[in-house]
């Protein structure tokens, strides 16, 4: 027997959650589905290709992420999962051991649903908004890798923000300039220093684009779950006038309501980051996350004309 593959997972787990909705430990909810699953102590040892991790977690979290996309499980706080009262409800709907096809629509139906800090609202026999994102069978090799890349950083960019949300604001601020720096703001990391605290009059943060400090950009960091409204855009921008700056970033873990957007374009001097670009911006700078190099071989065809050999 092998490591079944994650959409076997998916039940196990999410009748676990059920039988424990204050929430569980993802390392308790990994081990539980697989003794679920009768996986033996061999096969809890076997590895990805990668090496980088054991492959019955690596499947029972990709089982998770698809309960999450489904509405029926979230992730309240790094390292918890816990289902949610959807999720309650579609497990008392169904007592019975999941039909081929529940499994198969639990497993491949929401794949295009976009995860927030907490759970998305979506739940089965409601319909999607974004149709689902199946890839077809007649679909390229290159085509299936291009998908598969594309939902692994989408499921990075959740994990992130889950992780944002679990730190203090004072981290959450150095974090910011840290990814500033890295964006290639400020000369050396001591040119971005962190101000926030009480009496901060809005600003967390400041960076000295030049050696002497002559043009700064001041920065306002909200790890926030609720989005940011006009007031506070206006409160930062009226900071931003008593220090006689022309420059500011205001990033959360949240998004914007359409009247701050509206605010801030109706202004110059103020770039908006939410936490969908904020997550995106950590990977693409490589910052709290790693990237692995996948190695794929393709015919070297100059290698084999004897004519140019």
């Amino acid at each position: 027997m092998t490591v079944p593959t994650y959409d076997k997972f998916i039940e196990p787990l999410l009748r676990y959650l059920a039988l424990n909705p204050e929430g569980v430990t993802a390392k308790l909810a990994h081990d539980q589905a697989a003794f679920a699953l009768g996986l033996s102590d061999e096969e809890r040892q076997e590895m990805l290709p990668s090496g980088a991790q054991l492959i019955y977690k690596n499947r029972a979290a990709w089982a998770h992420d698809r309960l999450k996309r489904a509405g029926l499980s979230a992730s309240p706080k790094r390292g918890v999962w816990k289902i949610t009262a959807e999720g309650l409800k579609f497990v008392e709907q169904h007592p019975e051991p999941f039909a081929p096809q529940l499994a198969e629509e639990l497993a491949m139906g929401f794949i295009a649903v976009k995860l927030k800090q907490s759970t998305v609202n979506m739940s089965l026999g409601v319909a999607n908004t974004t149709p689902p994102v199946v890839t077809p069978v007649i679909a390229s090799p290159d085509d299936r890798l291009e998908h598969a890349i594309e939902e692994l950083r989408q499921s990075a960019e959740a994990e992130l923000l889950e992780s944002l949300a679990g730190v203090s604001p004072s981290y959450f601020e150095t974090i910011v300039l840290d990814l500033l720096h890295r964006m290639g703001y400020g000369a050396s990391r001591s040119d971005l220093q962190r101000v926030g605290g009480s009496g901060d009059g809005g600003i967390d943060g400041v960076i000295s684009l030049d050696r002497l400090g002559l043009e700064k950009v001041y920065v306002q960091a909200k790890r926030w779950q609720s989005n940011v409204g006009r007031p506070e855009l206006q409160a930062f921008f009226g900071a931003l006038a008593g220090q006689k700056a022309k420059k500011g970033v205001f990033i959360t873990t949240s998004a914007y309501t359409a009247q701050a957007e509206q605010f801030a374009k109706s202004v110059e001097g103020i770039v908006l980051i939410d936490g969908i670009r904020l997550a995106s911006l950590l990977i693409e700078c490589e910052l709290g996350v790693t990237s692995r190099t996948v190695k794929i071989p393709k015919l070297d065809i100059d290698y084999f004309d004897e004519d140019t050999a």
